[in-house]
């Protein structure tokens, strides 16, 4: 809360409407979320001159009531009037908190024009519940009679209920620095406080020492006040305290939280007596205990800053005293602590002790040094003036806050381009005066001291530029789209690919699953195709959580049992996800595991997943990937997959996954998976070449080997492509036999050719006369025999 009778001590708005400067400050960026006031218009003071009974009422009586200006004949049923007392008068036409309006009006027939108040009838008392007993208020001999009786009060304030941004800094929560804030908004001065007091002849260089050992206390202040008297604060200072939501207690207790609302700083004073001859500023120890000013024992850790009498501490930094130097009524002499320390560690401290406070706030938000010797020589004046109090000459500091002035310099053409508006550099220069920012321009160029009172303010254009345009008007900025170049849309790098594989696969009908990187260490020893060493944490959260994975089939193996088990037959699953190594090395992968049925219907019956039906996902995938012919499948050895049913993926002449059935010795079903190194295969492609569809007839021809067994049908399809002349266009393998009919040693595998000349239509003679050489080439080179002559 700010009161602007406190932050008229310090500039002239006696001609402002509290109302209409809170708009003014809040389009300057300073929200005003309320503004609360106690002011009642058409209130005076008057003077009952005769009081009658009312010749209806045996409780009312007829007052005549002396404004000053005439005399009103007032109707009230108060016990306590009495002629000659000065009260609080409610003239016709006055609006009363519960929007009561005072009107002229007869009361048992005889008239009455106002009305006589008690403070709980104007808002500024609690409602008693004997309200007769209570009666009229009495001002007093000295109420000036005609006059606002709310100023005699002192209770015609106006409080604003400020919501600060929390970029802001600590300048909005005291009255000086609000003050600043006006003066920039109005063009005005501010004047600073008296700060000037008397000093004894003893200086407390001379008996006490200081001395700061942590790290965390960049400025330390103390001064010395003797033969104070404790007693009740000044009337101002109690109605200022109260209206900033604080209870009065004493006068000096009272003029260190005055201080701190006035400039920010928060002050702590010690009973100089208890406290000895010594201050040491330390960080404190683990599980050190203090007794607060509250009575509660606070457990510290090194997190924290405590000020000790270099024994025992006696206070916890920045947040509360200790109870072992409390000040109380026979408090005579004062050490004034006026100090800056770490506001990370005084949050810390805050939060954790749960001890928030107005002080412990303004330490967290940072503070001035300037202000924080200032708070300390007013705590000096005020002390002596209300408590008279003796000051001793001079004081102990440790300084080791950077006194580097914070200047900038830049052009008007900056802040031009930062707010989209043009300024003259002459209204540059005004704003830079509303500000009070000392300035000086040459050759075309601003260089700017920021006052330390601001603390927000960096030395860079953008928060300059940011004072100027609030205060110059946010309504001189112009609205404007950004002009940038318009892109497409697209997703880049390793997440478009991972895109593309999961997009692709879902339209193969795999359903995606995702599961934890990390797995058991049973879980690690399965489906191990590579040489990779695995990362094992040294502090994991459970046993099956241990051990960071480098395949991803094992996870998908335990979603396949998971749902096994609770009847799903037809699984269709794949996962894309990252892989780590021992050597750091991040490897993004998709997997898949199929299993069951993946055609059922009554007019086709059941189609079931089998090796070749899931190498033709992987080879749909790759050629969606743009790798068509440039991938091949050759023999791998692992454990955990049959070792009859098993391939290495290879693109490019390097292996990049596997492909398989799980060995019978795992799972009696018929289960097949598959997993992919995807970095191998991301962004690898270039660009895609197309062909057009065939414009002429094609000739198919069939032709079926038999072969060992150990030969590989891929070595097959090779040698029949490079037999074979332009006109070949597809090789496809349609069916492999092995059984009674031929040699047990033997297999039988069938191919489909189709040929087309592209750009004519082919005659029997050229595809025989090519078909019959692929033949030839691949009996003579694999020891084949063409089957059904």
């Amino acid at each position: 809360m700010i009161s602007l009778n406190w932050v008229g001590d310090y500039i002239d708005i006696k001609d402002q409407d509290p109302n209409e400067l809170a708009k003014k400050i809040t389009q300057a960026g300073i929200n005003i979320e309320g503004v609360i006031t106690h002011h009642i218009s058409n209130l005076i003071i008057g003077q009952i001159k005769e009081i009658k009974d009312h010749p209806d009422s045996d409780h009312l009586h007829v007052c005549t009531v002396d404004i000053g200006k005439e005399k009103l004949q007032i109707v009230c049923g108060a016990q306590n009037l009495y002629e000659g007392m000065k009260v609080v008068v409610a003239q016709e036409g006055t609006m009363l908190p519960g929007n009561v309006e005072i009107k002229r009006s007869k009361i048992r027939g005889v008239e009455s024009c106002g009305m006589m108040c008690a403070l709980f009838e104007l808002g500024l008392a609690e409602k008693p519940d004997d309200i007769y007993a209570t009666g009229i208020h009495d001002l007093g001999e000295d109420a000036p009679i005609g006059e606002d009786p709310l100023t005699y009060l002192g209770l015609d304030d106006t409080l604003y209920d400020l919501d600060i941004h929390k970029h802001r800094n600590n300048d909005c929560y005291y009255h000086i620095g609000f003050a600043y804030e006006i003066a920039c908004i109005l063009n005005r001065k501010v004047t600073l406080p008296e700060l000037e007091y008397k000093t004894i002849k003893e200086r407390i260089n001379d008996h006490f020492k200081l001395e700061v050992e942590s790290k965390k206390c960049s400025y330390y202040m103390a001064r010395e006040v003797r033969n104070v008297k404790i007693g009740e604060s000044p009337d101002f200072v109690k109605k200022r305290l109260t209206a900033a939501g604080m209870r009065p207690i004493n006068n000096v207790v009272d003029i260190s939280n005055y201080v701190m609302l006035e400039f920010g700083q928060p002050l702590h004073f010690f009973d100089k007596d208890k406290l000895g001859d010594k201050i040491v500023v330390r960080d404190a120890k683990d599980k050190e205990e203090i007794v607060t000013l509250d009575g509660k024992t606070r457990t510290l850790d090194t997190n924290d800053i405590v000020i000790t009498d270099g024994k025992r501490p006696v206070c916890i930094a920045g947040i509360m005293g200790g109870e072992n130097t409390e000040v109380d009524e026979n408090t005579k002499n004062i050490l004034i602590e006026s100090a800056i320390f770490d506001p990370i560690s005084i949050r810390y401290t805050s939060k954790k002790l749960e001890l928030p406070s107005e002080a412990s706030i303004r330490y967290g938000k940072g503070l001035s040094y300037e202000y924080t010797e200032m708070a300390s020589k007013r705590a000096c004046h005020l002390l002596e003036k209300y408590a008279n109090a003796e000051v001793l000459e001079g004081y102990v500091l440790v300084d080791h806050e950077n006194h580097e002035e914070k200047k900038l310099t830049f052009e008007a053409k900056d802040v031009d381009s930062i707010l989209g508006i043009t300024i003259s550099e002459e209204d540059m220069k005004k704003e830079l005066e509303r500000l009070d920012f000392p300035y000086q321009f040459k050759n075309g160029k601003f260089e700017v001291t920021v006052p330390r009172r601001r603390l927000d303010i960096d030395t860079n254009v953008n928060d300059i530029a940011e004072e100027i345009g609030r205060l110059y008007g946010y309504n001189y900025l112009k609205s404007s789209l950004p002009s940038i170049e318009v892109r497409r849309g697209e997703y880049i790098g390793d997440v478009k690919y991972r895109k593309l594989v999961s997009k692709r696969l879902r339209s193969l009908g795999l359903n995606e699953v995702k599961t934890y990187t990390l797995v058991s260490p049973e879980m690690a020893k399965q489906f191990v195709y590579e040489a990779k060493d695995q990362v094992v944490l040294p502090n994991p959260m459970s046993v099956d959580k241990s051990v960071v994975r480098t395949t991803l089939l094992p996870s998908l193996k335990n979603v396949y049992e998971y749902n096994k088990a609770r009847g799903v037959k037809d699984i269709f699953i794949y996962e894309i996800a990252k892989t780590y190594d021992k050597n750091y090395e991040e490897i993004t992968k998709v997997a898949g595991l199929l299993t069951g049925n993946y055609l059922t219907n009554d007019w086709q019956g059941k189609e079931t997943v089998d090796f070749y039906y899931v190498k033709g996902i992987i080879e749909n995938l790759l050629n969606y990937m743009g790798y068509q012919d440039r991938y091949s499948f050759t023999k791998s050895e692992c454990k955990d997959l049959h070792p009859g049913v098993q391939a290495n993926i290879i693109v490019d002449g390097r292996p990049i996954g596997i492909i398989g059935k799980i060995h019978p010795t795992i799972t009696k079903n018929d289960v097949y998976v598959f997993e992919l190194n995807l970095n191998n295969i991301f962004g690898r492609t270039g660009k895609l070449k197309y062909k057009e569809a065939y414009k002429y007839p094609s000739i198919e021809k069939d032709m079926a080997f038999i072969i060992d067994r150990n030969v590989e049908v891929g070595e097959i399809i090779k040698t029949i492509k490079k037999a074979s002349n332009k006109t070949l266009q597809e090789v496809s393998v349609f069916d492999i036999y092995e059984g009674d009919k031929i040699d047990s040693n033997k297999k039988s595998v069938a191919f489909n050719l189709l040929f087309n000349g592209l750009d004519r239509t082919l005659t029997d003679e050229e595809v025989m006369d090519s078909f019959n050489k692929i033949i030839d080439k691949v009996i003579s080179l694999h020891h084949a025999e063409l089957r059904d002559k």
